[in-house]
């Protein structure tokens, strides 16, 4: 800042208010000033900026399982969101254990992040930790900041089949101790009148023991009269396909399937794939500017007993709380779905295997 305030003939104070939009610089000499800075490569330091400001400007995100292609689409919003704010944003990945999530936020933390968002590992919660937190999983979880409303997704995956006249499901989900997968499936039973017909399996209970077998049995639930099968994920809908269509039950003339979360593959795989929508931008931009709110608020002494001093961790941490805590999915409707076929054959209702 010394070398710019020499060559353009002012102070270094100048130089540093035009540069940070503070202070009272006529808007010409702010173009001048930034336009030499551009010219002698001025990066600002992002370590001197946090000694005096005490903040990074940078964000921790936490997500489940990196592997999944749903997660990457997500980190990206929240970057875009972050950027946006004139945040960074540092990633972690719990790899889908509990420990590696715990220590994955410490080190986070460790680096100096101003605040964490937290996709939490199925059927987990934060506990108290030295920063703002956002937490995005579904509206039921508690502390959750915001998320899609996964209640309503489900319920408009049912009411689609039905106004095709399918009146037995199948639901597939994977781990019973998810609490975004056991909200798609209670959306998805609290839409069923008192003549359908339903039955739940979870993948990971199913095959529990049994690492070498690979079918879900669909055939058989097929041949018991099941027309329309709903998987809380894409992924899990095209596990499902792969299954049907190996066993040579057409998809969607015998069989009606539906996924989650319309990933990439989703429309390019065949039948298309009939799936719920989420709208990772709209949901990053509402837990972003929830935790930039609570970051940049105004901080009391912190001997003050009702002021929660995240930097010490020295109170329970509780979540950041925003404006609107959950986001409309929209239903997206493709070829994997068709008219139900009536079938005669008898078939058990409720059960979960």
């Amino acid at each position: 800042m010394t070398q710019i305030a020499k060559v353009v003939g002012v102070s270094s104070a100048t130089v540093s208010n035009a540069l940070s939009g503070k202070g009272r610089v006529s808007p010409k000499l702010v173009e001048k000033i930034r336009a030499t800075a551009a010219e002698l490569g001025y990066v600002p330091s992002n370590a001197g900026r946090a000694l005096r400001t005490g903040r990074s400007n940078v964000l921790g995100l936490v997500l489940p399982d990196i592997s999944n292609p749903l997660f990457p689409q997500i980190a990206q919003a929240m970057e875009v969101a972050a950027s946006n704010a004139g945040y960074g944003v540092l990633i972690a990945d719990s790899r889908g254990d509990v420990t590696t999530q715990t220590q994955a936020i410490a080190r986070l933390i460790e680096r100096g992040v101003d605040g964490l968002v937290v996709i939490p590992r199925r059927g987990t919660r934060i506990g108290s930790v030295a920063c703002p937190v956002a937490m995005v999983d579904t509206p039921s979880t508690p502390g959750n900041t915001v998320s899609a409303d996964h209640w309503e997704g489900g319920q408009q995956v049912i009411r689609h089949l039905k106004e095709l006249g399918h009146h037995n499901f199948l639901f597939v989900g994977h781990d019973p101790a998810s609490n975004v997968q056991n909200d798609r499936i209670g959306g998805m039973k609290s839409v069923l009148a008192p003549g359908d017909k339903h039955q739940t399996i979870w993948i990971e209970s199913l095959l529990a023991g049994t690492p070498d077998q690979t079918s879900l049995g669909l055939l058989d639930h097929v041949k018991n009269g099941v027309t329309a099968i709903a998987a809380v994920s894409d992924l899990h809908a095209l596990r499902v396909l792969t299954e049907l269509q190996t066993a040579g039950i057409k998809v969607p003339e015998q069989v009606s399937v539906t996924g989650f979360d319309d990933l990439v593959f989703s429309p390019v795989v065949t039948p298309a794939l009939t799936t719920v929508h989420m709208n990772m931008t709209r949901i990053a931009e509402i837990a972003i500017a929830a935790l930039i709110k609570d970051i940049e608020a105004p901080r009391a002494s912190p001997d003050d007993p009702d002021t929660s001093n995240y930097k010490t961790g020295s109170t329970d941490q509780n979540t950041v709380k925003a404006d609107t805590s959950k986001v409309s999915m929209q239903l997206v409707v493709r070829g994997s779905c068709a008219p139900a076929v009536p079938s005669a054959t008898p078939s058990p209702n409720g059960e979960t295997l």
